[in-house]
């Protein structure tokens, strides 16, 4: 066995192998592993045989009781395994681009903006695209970006400018941001907020690393609001931002699309709107530049901009900047 492992070395191992290897690395039982991929067992054990010839190695340790994984078996089969997810991906982009709309669709989006976009966004994807999986992924900006370079993720949906090389947007709308206050605080209920009013006011801001975050600080900027004045961090969600302030804490910034689920319920708060024009956000889906899938993903976009219509947003037009 040994000499003839050896005997065949420069022999390119078959797509089949690697896949026979694969199971039988994950399941360690031939007849598992031949059920798994819907091939005979007699089948399975000969392509494994095979590869190992090709490969001029031993892959596995045959008991009569179990099998095991050689060392090199151990290695080698993170390799087989990353081609074969490889070869799926590469399938999968193919599907995509003979029929739009079908296969799987891995959206990433920001915790700012997925408990008050998304149920459009299903229901289009319902409704719209019934062969599309649609796999929602909830990230931070950082971490999405890096799971859409590394093709992790297919698309994002997120505010924007990024200024991300090697990433395209497609914008959807701008909305406006709302001061949530107390409901007897002086400030609430108004309609036309000068900006200057965030100068001294004690902010509550979501933590590091939310873009919502370092929106909200560069608004106060703009307004005049120096380093100095008072901004308390103590919240991973804008849920818990509301409550704080329901709670006496200070004040904080909404997006105009999280007002109402955030505080439409809870009559300890009350809203403000800013004097126009108001401080506002941009939200866009983001692809990687030249995916093969660009022109579904911009159909998607210009579906999305439809269904948002109805949310208290400013619908941004196709190619707008």
């Amino acid at each position: 066995m040994a000499q003839a492992i050896q005997g065949n070395r420069t022999k390119q191992p078959s797509l089949s192998q690697l896949r026979a290897f694969v199971a039988v690395a994950e399941h360690l039982h031939f007849r598992d592993a031949a059920a798994a991929i819907g091939m005979s067992q007699p089948a399975l054990s000969g392509a494994v045989s095979s590869l190992e010839e090709a490969l001029g190695v031993q892959l596995i340790e045959r008991t009569t009781r179990k099998v095991l994984l050689s060392t090199a078996g151990e290695r080698l089969a993170l390799r087989a395994g990353a081609v074969m997810d490889a070869v799926g991906a590469l399938v999968e982009e193919a599907e995509a681009v003979r029929a739009p709309f079908t296969g799987t669709l891995r959206l990433g989006v920001i915790p700012t903006v997925a408990p008050y976009l998304l149920p459009a966004v299903l229901r289009l994807v319902h409704d719209r695209y019934p062969e599309l999986d649609l796999q929602v992924h909830e990230e931070q900006t950082t971490s999405l970006l890096e799971g859409l370079s590394a093709g992790r993720l297919d698309l994002l949906l997120l505010a924007v400018p990024l200024g991300h090389p090697g990433v395209t947007e497609l914008p959807l709308f701008d909305e406006d941001f709302v001061l949530v206050t107390e409901r007897n605080h002086r400030l609430g209920g108004r309609a036309d907020l000068p900006r200057e009013e965030l100068r001294g006011l004690p902010l509550l801001l979501l933590d590091e690393g939310h873009c919502l975050r370092d929106q909200a600080l560069d608004i106060c900027r703009e307004a005049g609001r120096t380093d100095g004045a008072p901004v308390t961090t103590t919240a991973a969600g804008l849920s818990t931002l509301v409550q704080l302030v329901a709670g006496g804490l200070g004040v904080t910034l909404l997006p105009r699309t999280a007002v109402t689920v955030e505080t439409a319920r809870n009559p300890a708060l009350a809203t403000a709107r800013f004097a126009d024009p108001a401080p506002s956000r941009r939200v866009a889906l983001a692809m990687r530049t030249g995916t093969a899938r660009h022109e579904e993903f911009g159909q998607f976009a210009a579906a999305l901009r439809e269904a948002m219509a109805v949310l208290p947003v400013r619908i941004t037009a196709a190619g707008e900047e």
